[in-house]
């Protein structure tokens, strides 16, 4: 069955204008028994994607931060399946400061085939797939085709979070020539670096594979990378679904 990312995009923005609703009111917080913060637009969103994706492509399963307890040995079957975090960025949404993104990937064969992420606030979207390419299109405008960077030689922009610092990351960023740092929540680092806008999105901790996938697809379709230390790109689907690390790059080259 083909995929029409058009059908992806048109869910994630149906799924987005279900957080602004909530967004816009006053909403309760829980916390997960990792302390994660979980409110009522994760639970919205999850499910009006999780519905949608199957009406549409009912032979492919749905892997959801908010719906994530399918065992190994069922999953490990899977060749094909949508990877997603239906509200990314939940410290974000709490804040209030708008960065906060709706993702959804399709992974095929443990690689990222397919990405959409929708930022609800802004009404912009990026999306991409092998096929197509990387796209962003910003509300009622055309859609436009972006690119990774290429290496100028004056120093790196990076994009790192806001929510996550850490002392490894601080040494890794040392050894590097850097000119400008810059902060963004949620995927929207994956963004930067596929818009060109940024050269380097390092994460040295641990994450959720859902929290990665759509941008290291849209990075990957921009001409960019999603590699570990090693420099191997990283796979999907494993049996512990989290990444030690990552680094989002425009050129390897970067890396050292």
């Amino acid at each position: 069955m083909d995929i029409h990312i058009n059908s992806v995009c048109d869910i994630a923005v149906q799924a987005g204008d279900s957080i602004l609703n909530i967004y816009a009111k006053t909403f309760d917080v829980e916390f997960k028994e990792d302390q994660s913060p979980l409110t009522e637009a994760d639970r919205v969103s999850h499910r009006i994607i999780s519905e949608e994706l199957l009406r549409l492509y009912p032979d492919i399963p749905v892997l959801s931060e908010e719906g994530k307890d399918i065992p190994f040995v069922e999953r490990k079957t899977w060749d094909r399946f949508w990877l997603v975090d239906p509200l990314d960025g939940t410290k974000e949404f709490i804040k209030r400061n708008g960065e906060f993104t709706v993702n959804i990937a399709l992974i095929e064969n443990n690689r990222p085939a397919a990405g959409v992420i929708y930022v609800p606030v802004q009404h912009l979207l990026y999306y991409a797939s092998r096929k197509e390419g990387a796209w962003k299109k910003n509300g009622g405008d055309e859609s436009v085709r972006i690119h990774v960077r290429n290496p100028d030689g004056d120093g790196l922009v990076v994009v790192q979070s806001r929510s996550h610092p850490s002392e490894e990351l601080q040494r890794y960023l040392e050894k590097l020539n850097i000119r400008e740092r810059i902060a963004r929540g949620s995927s929207l680092k994956f963004c930067a670096v596929a818009e060109g806008s940024a050269d380097l999105y390092p994460r040295l901790g641990p994450t959720w594979e859902w929290d990665t996938a759509a941008g290291h697809a849209i990075v990957e379709a921009a001409g960019g990378h999603v590699v570990d230390l090693k420099k191997v790109p990283i796979e999907y689907n494993k049996k512990i679904i989290k990444h030690e690390h990552f680094i989002a790059v425009s050129d390897l080259s970067l890396m050292g």
